[in-house]
């Protein structure tokens, strides 16, 4: 029978305990990041689902958690736009596409969607499905009429219940008695959440989608729709214009002309086409929003989530763009006009 020698013994326990460590820590980072749920299907049925604890790894393949470790840590929130480009059924059934919406749209706080294409709202509720699936809370907001029964594209508000709160009877399109735009812009209030009421900061959103066909007359109109929505009961000074403004003009029309007026992004590509300057924007009148961070970038999908170019087309030819926010009206002390960091991918 053969008999161990001490040098053995000793390299068999060695590796027993390196196991033992390996289990004992593999647990641990379970538990911190995992959590165990039991859900019941559609057939009435209950399933055990694995899940990440919130600010644990996010669902996708090359995605980053909650806790982005490129955030400042100060109570600011991100507000992003992304031309959704034709997004429908079809499209959110390609898994890649799906398992990349899930994971890029919570990377903010609340992002603008434009040109979405379906028959009904049931779209949104299954983009929901899949981003809150991981135990994250988003919600959207959009005007009465998207989605009743045709496929004219119509934009929406998404955004995230933890951070913000939209005035749902503020939800609507800019009246457009005339029909001056092919697509009216969406408008909704919002509030943060967290701070005090009283404190909160409180802003509009106008949510663009110009028609490249009209595309002068729709951009020459924005100076217009800028003023009517920042005097419209509730009235409000904070009053940001975000979306896809054309392909064919570096500036959007009378808007810029307009005093202290300034862009989030500046002669930076946000398409895929090779349209040297902004396509898709932020702009906000510098005075009185103040509560602007100074930081603002367009978000480089292909690099992210590790994509040749046709499969980043796949979920859009145009790139989210979003900027930094303070959490308090009227900003915080030492954070307006301060030195925003090294700006990096979100």
């Amino acid at each position: 029978m053969n008999r161990r020698t001490p040098k053995q013994r000793a390299m068999v326990r060695a590796i027993f305990v390196l196991l033992a460590a390996a289990l004992i820590c593999g647990g641990v980072y379970f538990y911190l990041n995992y959590e165990v749920k039991v859900q019941r299907t559609e057939d009435g049925l209950e399933a055990i689902k694995i899940v990440p604890r919130r600010g644990g790894p996010a669902p996708g393949g090359g995605g980053q958690s909650d806790a982005d470790p490129d955030r400042p840590q100060r109570p600011l929130i991100r507000i992003a736009t992304f031309n959704a480009d034709r997004l429908d059924e079809h499209k959110l059934a390609n898994r890649r596409v799906g398992d990349v919406l899930a994971d890029l749209l919570p990377r903010f706080d609340l992002v603008a969607l434009q040109d979405i294409r379906a028959a009904d709202r049931g779209i949104l509720h299954r983009l929901l499905e899949q981003i809150n699936a991981g135990g994250r809370e988003f919600n959207f907001a959009t005007h009465d009429e998207a989605g009743r029964g045709d496929l004219e594209p119509f934009s929406a508000f998404l955004f995230n219940r933890n951070a913000v709160e939209v005035d749902r009877s503020t939800v609507l399109l800019v009246d457009d008695p005339e029909d001056r735009f092919r697509r009216p812009p969406l408008v909704a209030q919002f509030r943060v959440r967290g701070p005090d009421t009283a404190e909160a900061f409180t802003f509009k959103l106008v949510n663009v989608h110009l028609d490249p066909e009209r595309l002068d007359a729709e951009l020459d109109l924005l100076d217009e729709v800028y003023r009517a929505v920042r005097d419209q009961e509730p009235a409000e000074d904070d009053v940001i214009l975000l979306g896809d403004f054309g392909e064919e003009r570096a500036e959007p029309g009378l808007l810029v002309s307009m005093p202290d007026v300034q862009a989030a992004v500046v002669d930076t590509p946000t398409t895929l086409s090779g349209i040297r300057h902004p396509v898709d924007n932020l702009f906000f009148h510098r005075r009185a929003t103040t509560e602007f961070a100074g930081r603002a970038e367009v978000f480089d999908v292909m690099r992210a989530y590790d994509l040749t170019r046709r499969q980043a087309e796949e979920i859009s030819d145009h790139l989210p763009v979003w900027a930094e926010f303070s959490s308090y009206e009227g900003g915080e002390s030492g954070l307006i006009g301060g030195d925003p960091g090294p700006a990096s991918t979100p």
